[in-house]
């Protein structure tokens, strides 16, 4: 689905951490070595038809 989010992303919570992040090996070939942390948090999010929701964002 696409959506724009608009404004600030609160209430960050890690959710994954290590090897318990399924897609870790792509991310250090594209992007190399580090501390990778899944991530969600909360953002007001628009849609195609221009309706605005609140939604928990990953």
């Amino acid at each position: 689905m696409d959506f724009e989010i608009v404004g600030d992303i609160s209430n960050i919570e890690i959710i994954a951490v290590g090897k318990s992040i399924r897609d870790r090996t792509r991310l250090q070939k594209q992007y190399g070595k580090g501390k990778w942390r899944k991530l969600k948090g909360i953002a007001q999010v628009r849609f195609p038809d221009d309706t605005i929701r609140l939604a928990e964002i990953h």
